[in-house]
């Protein structure tokens, strides 16, 4: 697994990494704020047949 994955900000469509999860903690719902416009955000990480699949949901203030 690596151990960085990417995120596309809902919010200002910029890409940020984030450390990836330990694999017995998936699947993880995480709480970022995006490192260039500081949005807050959720980020989804799981595996799904053997592929990791992140999302990223803006979080309304």
């Amino acid at each position: 697994m690596p151990e960085f994955i990417t995120v596309i900000c809902p919010a200002c469509g910029e890409r940020f990494e984030i450390p990836t999860p330990e694999s017995e903690e998936l699947p993880a719902e995480l709480d970022y704020d995006c490192e260039i416009c500081c949005r807050p955000m959720t980020v989804t990480v799981e595996v799904l047949r053997g592929q990791l699949r992140v999302e990223s949901h803006g979080i309304a203030e």
